[in-house]
């Protein structure tokens, strides 16, 4: 995992505000960032009129196992 600043928390990607919130707020057990591969049309920074793709916030730790912490335009 890379190194993610003094807390040791990554956060890579386009991922809603409120997600970071929640995740800071209450994080998952032994989460240690949130990532959104590529760049989802619809995320924050890649809006494109009404057009938004379906895409995934995604939690992980330190052994690399992910899940999803928020879905969106499924």
């Amino acid at each position: 995992m890379p190194y993610c600043g003094y807390w040791r928390l990554c956060i890579r990607g386009h991922i809603p505000a409120d997600d970071i919130k929640a995740f800071l707020d209450n994080p998952p057990k032994n989460a240690k960032g949130l990532a959104v591969p590529g760049m989802p049309v619809g995320s924050p920074g890649m809006e494109y009129g009404d057009k938004k793709d379906p895409y995934h916030v995604y939690a992980y730790n330190e052994k690399g196992q992910v899940f999803s912490f928020r879905a969106y335009n499924m």
